[in-house]
């Protein structure tokens, strides 16, 4: 199969741009998924030992990808503690 690609592609040149540019996007989206499922407060692996992991955040912890305006190390606590 990757022989016949490598095929079309030398018969056409304008798949090649294609070609990487669906190879990054779907590097992309699993790099993504990856993140979002090692490094995501929602997401609990391990139940047993560690079954609310959102409650052991502090208010300066950030997990959002990416935040515009927001200092997340001059936050403070304004809940009680569970």
């Amino acid at each position: 199969m990757l022989r016949q690609i490598i095929g079309q592609a030398k018969k056409h040149w304008s798949l090649i741009s294609l070609f990487v540019f669906i190879g990054a996007g779907g590097t992309g989206a699993t790099l993504y998924v990856l993140r979002l499922a090692l490094f995501n407060p929602d997401v609990s692996w391990d139940r047993k030992n560690n079954p609310e992991p959102w409650n052991k955040l502090g208010p300066n912890d950030q997990y959002k990808f990416y935040s515009v305006n927001v200092d997340y190390s001059k936050l403070k606590k304004e809940g009680p503690d569970f």
